[in-house]
């Protein structure tokens, strides 16, 4: 009974109950070394910060009592709360041997190794937990999810078959989770190439389904591999209707038609017959930004000309500051590049004389915020083209009509970068910030900034803004595993020619990438890179 006390007081967050209990079974000479108590009084000080006598206790009680699965599992908390996952599966795995059904220590076991990717040892656990427990959902999908990260589709779809003729469910009534169930099955099939029962199977559960636009999303891309195009094309132009924002409908439309009906032409043909398919759009969407910026993808000359000023008038009149970002991909073309600056520079011309787009526009005039974004755009277009004593010109002028916008600043601050001054950069990053205090994203771009600058104490500060009180601001990055932070410290201290600080950045780096087995291999590498050349200098 104390015991089970103890287990609520810990589950609840209760740490100082759980304490008054230790101690009360603990006073007792006949139970002053009884093993589990003292493993459970380790696990609650670890929770109220006592790291090294929770470790005391713990280890006293396993020794104390090697054969209780509740010290070995305790153990294993406290390995895993240090990131020593190896060692906490070891625990659990020892636990185990004295209480082979415990569910708890299981489920543990099981996150344990989803996260290190033993994949073969998910799989028996979630094996064992289904036959403790049949009855539960949790369970079978488990099983599914571990054969079909084994990459076994066959058996993961035989085993949710299997589970689902168990669920009783009415055609008429909305089950939210029996319909993700049949999402998730549809979405094995898919993964197995079984393309032709991927769609059988959609349109047998079709009216349980919550998710009316998943399924439609699912048929248009199954049909296209199915080599049905013309139902794929029907497919489309539905959910065209439903979001004409949507890049992907006009691709999957584009590709639907092109292999249906434009196979045999010659691609200027197929590009004729591209741009008929989106002009049909103008005039379905008419206030629809994608279906104008698309055509410029394939588009040139004066066509090209046409679309792009369509295009960037409603853009600049709505106030939009991606515009630039979502025609960034058309700067590989040197003749495009052209169209685009002549154009916008045209219109800051214009807009200055007469606040209209072109002297010969016959319509109403254009707030003077046009004026702003345009001069937005053009301060990353030279930026872009390397133009960055225009790109400042621009973007000066834009600030000083306001001076308030945080985004004006940010780019400011990146023409300094690309410019070669770093310094000047981030301190101009540093006013981004100042704008909005509150903003995360412009308070980590205004770290990173002067970290390139070398000034990591100033950047250590900036990012303790958005971190837990008490403890420091690596000690707190490194928790949330934030190894951009780590890795641009390595690199500035190199910069600096502060080695062994470089170093000790590129040990932590791995030591974290390692434990936490999720993926850092960009940050990996560089850590390794960085390791070797300071070797090297060393």
């Amino acid at each position: 009974l104390p015991n089970n006390l103890l287990s609520q007081c810990y589950e609840h967050k209760q740490y100082r109950n759980g304490l008054k209990f230790c101690k009360q079974i603990l006073a007792n000479p006949k139970f002053a070394e009884h093993g589990e108590t003292l493993a459970m009084k380790g696990l609650t000080l670890n929770c109220l910060g006592k790291k090294e006598e929770a470790y005391e206790l713990v280890r006293r009680g396993l020794r104390n009592d090697l054969k209780s699965h509740v010290c070995w599992h305790v153990y294993g908390l406290l390995q895993r709360s240090d990131k020593k996952y190896d060692e906490a599966i070891k625990c659990y795995r020892n636990a185990l041997k004295w209480d082979k059904d415990n569910l708890q220590i299981l489920r543990d076991l099981s996150l344990l190794q989803i996260q290190m990717r033993d994949l073969e040892g998910y799989r028996e656990t979630r094996y064992q937990l289904l036959q403790l427990r049949p009855a539960q959902r949790a369970s079978w999908i488990g099983y599914a999810v571990a054969y079909h990260l084994l990459e076994d589709f066959e058996m993961a779809a035989k085993i949710v078959e299997e589970f689902r003729k168990t669920q009783q469910t009415s055609p008429d009534k909305v089950d939210y989770e029996y319909s993700e169930l049949l999402l998730y099955q549809n979405q094995v099939l898919r993964e197995a190439g079984l393309h032709k029962e991927a769609l059988d199977h959609l349109n047998n559960y079709e009216k349980q389904i919550c998710d009316k636009l998943a399924v439609e999303e699912t048929r248009g891309e199954l049909l296209l591999k199915l080599d049905r195009h013309e139902e794929a094309s029907e497919v489309y132009r539905r959910l065209q209707e439903r979001n004409p924002e949507n890049w992907a409908y006009y691709q999957g439309l584009e590709k639907a038609l092109k292999l249906a009906f434009l196979g045999p032409l010659l691609s200027c043909h197929i590009e004729f017959y591209h741009l008929k398919l989106y002009e049909e759009a103008w005039v379905k969407f008419p206030k629809g930004l994608v279906p104008r910026r698309l055509p410029l993808n394939f588009l040139s000359g004066e066509k090209f000309r046409e679309c792009l000023d369509s295009y960037l008038r409603m853009n600049f009149s709505k106030g939009c500051p991606p515009v630039f970002t979502t025609l960034k991909s058309l700067y590989i073309n040197k003749e495009k590049i052209s169209i685009i600056e002549e154009l916008v520079v045209g219109y800051e011309t214009s807009l200055k004389s007469c606040r209209m787009f072109s002297q010969n526009d016959d319509g109403k005039e254009e707030p003077p915020t046009t004026l702003l974004w345009v001069q937005y755009f053009l301060a990353q277009h030279f930026d872009h083209v390397g133009q960055q004593s225009l790109a400042l010109e621009y973007i000066n002028d834009a600030i000083d009509s306001t001076p308030t916008l945080i985004e004006l600043f940010l780019i400011k601050a990146k023409i300094y970068k690309h410019a070669g001054n770093i310094k000047e950069a981030a301190r101009w990053m540093d006013e981004a910030q100042a704008l909005d205090t509150a903003d995360r994203f412009i308070n980590s771009k205004c770290a990173k900034y002067m970290l390139k600058a070398g000034l990591v104490k100033e950047a250590e500060e900036m990012c303790s803004k958005f971190t837990r009180e008490g403890t420091s601001a690596v000690e707190n990055l490194n928790e949330m595993q934030c190894m951009w932070f780590q890795t641009e410290c390595a690199l500035a201290y190199k910069a600096m020619n502060k080695f062994g600080e470089a170093l000790k950045k590129c040990h932590e780096i791995e030591r974290v990438s390692c434990s936490s087995c999720i993926g850092y291999k960009r940050d990996t590498l560089k850590s390794s890179f960085l390791l070797v050349c300071i070797n090297f200098v060393v």
